[in-house]
């Protein structure tokens, strides 16, 4: 059996895989053994590294830990991924828009613009953004993950354009809708359906972005952890690391479940071939034909 993009391994190789599989999962656990008998003996299981949830010293609640890190931390990344995600994927889709206009001297003005945004490192635009444009923190990390953002965004949605059939835009055209029409009402609907799961994905990695804030004195999540524990002690780095490593892992592991969810319910359709979008009308050249538009 084959695939469109490769061949179904056969026995030899799937003997391969699994006996590299086994292997490889001896070998990540004989590392882990390692890496907690080290951290054994640096005592970082032992009780008094870890009260800082639960009784922490200096006459602080644990209430007040958990409240700096769950609410105001998290709550501080939610909110500029929250900023940021929208204004991004609305550049972005402006940008891929731009990007795929006929006129050669309009289009590449947007090649150079997600090229250079698309290569330069999301905390250089932050940095940019509170150093040289003056901006508060939050605005600086927002503007950050939004410029480099909206560049990945547009090549999603481009790549979603570029893959859509030929025969769609053609019989859009031929029952006369502008090319504008056609975009709006055939090509951009499938084109977010086939990348919505690389859209939500890219939405993980913005979320995950927003942990660069630190260094721009943004109380994101990573900061109120780094407070925290250049507060209590360094012995205590490990319990609010762990803390803050699984806020992170279920909030992004929450979002790439909702992506695979998404691959699930839009592979099934994309996988298929296209159903007529169109309706034909009738025209002055008489009635329309008995069977649906399809693609030659």
């Amino acid at each position: 059996m084959t695939t469109v993009l490769y061949d179904a391994p056969g026995p030899v190789t799937r003997r391969r895989e699994r006996i590299g599989s086994v292997v490889g999962a001896l070998v990540i656990l004989v590392a882990l053994f390692f890496a907690l008998r080290y951290a054994a003996g640096r005592g970082v299981f032992q009780a008094d590294h870890w009260d800082v949830l639960y009784d922490p010293p200096k006459n602080q609640t644990a209430a007040s830990v958990w409240r700096s890190i769950v609410v105001r931390g998290l709550g501080a990344t939610l909110r500029a991924a929250a900023v940021a995600a929208p204004l991004a994927l609305v550049l972005g889709l402006l940008l891929a828009l731009w990007r795929t206009t006929r006129w050669t001297w309009l289009r590449l003005p947007a090649v150079a613009v997600v090229e250079l945004f698309r290569g330069l490192p999301v905390l250089l635009m932050m940095l940019f953004g509170t150093l040289a444009l003056d901006m508060d923190p939050f605005s600086g990390v927002v503007f950050g993950l939004v410029v480099y953002n909206m560049a990945i965004f547009a090549e999603i949605l481009r790549a979603g354009l570029a893959a859509l059939p030929r025969g769609q835009t053609e019989a859009a055209y031929a029952i006369g809708l502008t090319r504008w029409q056609a975009l709006r009402t055939v090509q951009l609907p499938q084109a977010v359906r086939t990348m919505l799961p690389s859209l939500v994905a890219q939405l993980v990695v913005l979320l995950k972005d927003s942990s660069l804030g630190f260094i721009v004195s943004y109380p994101e999540l990573l900061k109120s952890i780094q407070n925290n524990g250049q507060y209590f002690g360094n012995r205590y780095f490990v319990a609010l690391f762990v803390v803050g490593a699984g806020t992170y892992l279920a909030v992004n592991l929450t979002l790439s479940w909702f992506a695979r969810w998404l691959s699930r319910r839009t592979g099934a359709r994309t996988g298929r071939p296209a159903a007529p979008v169109l309706a034909v009308e009738a025209g002055a050249g008489g009635a329309p034909p008995t069977g649906p538009l399809t693609a030659p």
